[in-house]
């Protein structure tokens, strides 16, 4: 016998012993037609509660639009019509390689609509346990995540975003290396007259980041003044190598320069004078302190694998180039600079951002607070 009506939208098969419950959603805008979707119940109790339970979410716009879209069909959309336009290309690139290399694999072809926050959560352990990534890594796939699914929230593809009802990975502070003032002047001495030299200065003097050194050019050094301003950066995005403005208005900034990476820049202008004669018409004179000898840039990965080699063959204690922004960041809080002196030396937007990045380096055992403390003679009886 076929489905017999039981009451309004609820019809019993008595031959499967269900109940099947239609669910009614509105006009489609694109066909005029009524959206309809049916879905089955063991128990008349549970048919009634789930039918009233739409209506009532209905009545208060509560309820979406059914759709087929999957999650990988949705971050594409997404990746294409958002990502891609309102992110910088660093940024976008790195959204892409998340949802290509790790996202739609692990979970594009849940249908968006039916995705939970069990099927993350599992999907953030599996990233740490299973895939090795660190907690920090794993937390920008949920920081992506939130962004995208709160936006299929405002296009009324989802009544609540998922992301907000799970524990995402926590956020732990990273392993800071750094060298010591003597082990930094002697890595300084090593490289005199390499062609690691200005790339080492630069980091360790002033404490710039690699992009900022890569960006800089001839225009932007003052030596009448021993000043460097930093206005640009260049980074790369997969292969493609970008040339852009720094990401916050602290980043752009003025530093005063040494007599010692004076000498090394005069030293370094000379050089690129010589080789530029050498070359002729097949020099690239794009004017950026840090290039290879035929003048062009130079490329971020082989500036810090140049960093790298140079330290391990030189017998150093192993270095990233980044450490050496952290070395000048401990090196100055030693010799008594602020925190907020340094992180405007660092070009940090805020305190805040150079206190959560070096408070563990900067004071590692509470040292002063301890003194203040236990250390002082005490007043009174």
């Amino acid at each position: 016998m076929a489905r017999k009506k039981v009451e309004r939208n609820i019809a019993f098969d008595d031959q499967r012993k269900r109940y099947y419950v239609t669910f009614e959603y509105g006009i489609d805008p694109e066909t005029g037609k009524q959206i309809r979707k049916t879905k089955t119940f063991q128990k008349l109790a549970q048919a009634r509660s789930a039918l009233r339970k739409h209506e009532t979410d209905r009545e208060n716009n509560q309820v979406v639009m059914p759709s087929d879209i999957t999650l990988a069909e949705w971050l594409t959309e997404w990746l294409h019509s958002v990502g891609s336009l309102n992110r910088e290309v660093t940024t976008a690139y790195g959204y892409q390689k998340i949802i290509e290399k790790h996202i739609i694999p692990a979970l594009g072809e849940i249908p968006l609509q039916n995705l939970k926050p069990q099927h993350l959560q599992r999907y953030y352990a599996a990233l740490v346990r299973e895939k090795g990534l660190h907690p920090n890594t794993a937390r920008k796939h949920h920081d992506l995540l939130s962004v995208t699914l709160r936006q299929a929230v405002r296009q009324e593809l989802l009544t609540r975003s998922p992301t907000e009802l799970v524990e995402p990975p926590k956020h732990k502070p990273p392993d800071i290396h750094y060298y010591s003032a003597d082990t930094l002047q002697r890595l300084f001495a090593l490289s005199e007259g390499t062609r690691c030299e200005v790339l080492i200065k630069l980091a360790g003097y002033l404490g710039l980041r690699r992009e900022e050194i890569l960006g800089l050019t001839w225009d932007y050094i003052n030596f009448q003044s021993q000043t460097l301003e930093v206005r640009y950066v260049r980074t790369s995005a997969g292969s493609q190598i970008v040339t852009k403005d720094p990401k916050t208005k602290s980043s752009r900034r003025t530093l005063y320069m040494p007599n010692d990476l004076v000498y090394c820049l005069r030293r370094e202008l000379g050089t690129q004078r010589y080789y530029k004669e050498q070359f002729g018409s097949r020099y690239h004179d794009g004017g950026y302190v840090l290039c290879y000898l035929d003048g062009r840039p130079m490329r971020p990965n082989y500036a810090s694998d140049l960093f790298v080699k140079f330290v391990r063959d030189n017998g150093l204690p192993p270095l990233t180039l980044h450490g050496l922004r952290h070395s000048f960041a401990s090196i100055a809080n030693a010799k008594g600079l602020s925190i907020f002196d340094i992180g405007m030396a660092l070009g940090h937007s805020s305190t805040s951002t150079t206190s959560r990045i070096y408070t563990h380096l900067l004071d590692p055992d509470h040292r002063e607070l301890m003194a203040a403390l236990w250390d002082q003679p005490s007043r009174g009886r």
